[in-house]
This record gives structure tokens, C-alpha cells and sequence, in this order.
């Protein structure tokens, strides 16, 4: 009879990523990464208490370090093989959560920059489009390894994405922070005519990703493209192919 065994060891099975949220209330559509139905694969969260919009981006998450530090250890001990965060702003935590939790961590969707940036033709490069231009600073694109003078727009001057975000509202007019991000898209290009691709550094920009990328006939890459990536990493896909096989 064949011995079937298995090895145990984890709390929770099946769901390889870990996901450190902030602690909100504003909608979570499809397509942003705290709605669980944006993966296709199955998640573990974790909010982290006091980790409002408003204390991560404006605040720099000041005296978060331990809070999400634990949070993440506590994703870990339950069968996280990875960890996100999903505020881009978080990206000033990635050495240290990378550096205290043992398995990979892709803090902030801002680490894709420099990949896309080599993938487009010469004398192209990424920008950056941001819940706050105002907040993103020379620290957070070092951490993530972000050149400082990558262009960055943000949607501070729109009338409702930024505003419900950060504000955490229990509202949020869908269409209206939809032509917020149209419009910070369409001045990123006209100001910086050499960007060829955009980055969305903001978690909650990925469900509009479609629509700017329409817009201005550029690839966009966000969050969701991101950890999507991250995930087939953590767990590849089975063609079918069993190791055995390749040595018969």
C-alpha cells in the first residue's frame, strides 16, 4: 500500500500570502486588496490597530514599527509564506519587516519602478501616481529603491479620492474618484513626457488601473499586478509535471 504522509507545522493551509492592513473604514471595492475577492487566490489578513490612512501617510506611520512588526510574525505563525502591506507609504518598513519575519515581503507596490523601468525602450521611464505627492518623500522612494528623481503626481487636488482615503470615509463616490485618477494620470504624462509606463503607488488606485490605462494607451502596473506576481513565487503553478518524472 502506498504511505501517504504529510508534514504539519502551520495554523492555516492554502493561503500563502499575508496581507498587514490599516485600520479602516472607507469602501473596499473590487479590485482594491482589501477586498478578498480581488485575488484569485485565497489570503490571511491582519489589521493593525491605530494603523490609520491619515497616521501611514501623513503621519509616516510613526511609532507603528513594533505594531506591524508583530502583525506580520502573527501572519507568519498562522502559515504566511509571504507579506504585503497594503498602503504604498508602508515601503519605509520594508527592511525591517523583511529583516524580523523569515519569509519574503513586498511592502508597497512602489518596489515595481525599477523593474518597469527596464522594460521599456530607451529614453522612456516610469512615473509614479500617488494618493499624496505632498507625503511621498525621498525616503520612501530609497526604501523601496525608487530613484529620487522618478516623476510623481498625486491625486491631492481631486475632489473625492484622495479626500475619502486618507479621511477615512464611509462613502466614497466611485465615478468621482475614478476622474480624480484620470486627471492626476493625464498631468503626469503632460509634465513628464518621457514617462512610458505608470506605477500606483496607492492599494486602493488598482480598481481604476483599467481605466487610466485606456486613457493614456500606457501600461499601468499596481498592487494587485504586483502581489499577483509576488504569489506565483510562493506558490507555482502545477503543470502536471511531477519532479519524478523529469529524472525517469
Amino acid at each position: 500500500m502506498e504511505k501517504r504522509k504529510v508534514q504539519g507545522g502551520k495554523a492555516v493551509y492554502g493561503a500563502r500570502l499575508g496581507i498587514l492592513m490599516l485600520e479602516a473604514r472607507f469602501p473596499r471595492i473590487p479590485g482594491d486588496m482589501g477586498n478578498a475577492g480581488t485575488w484569485p487566490f485565497p489570503v490571511l489578513y491582519k489589521v493593525v490597530k491605530g494603523a490609520s490612512p491619515d497616521r501611514v501617510v501623513r503621519g509616516r506611520a510613526a511609532g507603528l514599527l513594533p505594531d506591524f512588526l508583530a502583525a506580520a510574525r502573527e501572519l507568519v505563525a498562522w502559515g504566511a509564506d509571504g507579506i504585503t502591506t497594503n498602503c504604498g507609504f508602508l515601503a519605509l518598513y520594508q527592511g525591517e519587516l523583511a529583516h524580523h519575519v523569515g519569509v519574503p515581503v513586498a511592502a508597497s507596490s512602489l518596489m515595481q519602478v525599477p523593474f518597469v523601468e527596464k522594460l521599456l525602450p530607451p529614453g522612456k521611464r516610469a512615473g509614479i501616481l500617488t494618493i499624496s505627492a505632498r507625503d511621498l518623500s525621498p525616503d520612501h522612494l530609497r526604501a523601496a529603491g525608487v530613484a529620487p528623481d522618478t516623476p510623481v503626481v498625486g491625486t491631492d487636488n481631486g475632489r473625492e479620492f484622495s479626500r475619502a482615503i486618507l479621511g477615512d470615509e464611509a462613502e466614497l463616490d466611485v465615478a468621482a474618484a475614478e476622474a480624480d485618477i484620470l486627471d492626476a494620470g493625464q498631468d503626469l504624462v503632460r509634465r513628464h513626457p518621457a514617462v512610458g509606463a505608470i506605477v500606483l503607488e496607492c492599494t486602493n488606485m488598482a480598481p481604476y488601473a483599467r481605466a487610466l490605462s485606456e486613457r493614456l494607451g500606457l501600461p499601468v502596473f499596481d498592487i494587485v499586478s504586483f502581489i499577483t506576481w509576488f504569489h506565483a513565487g510562493l506558490q507555482p503553478r502545477d503543470f502536471g509535471y511531477p519532479a519524478s518524472a523529469a529524472h525517469a
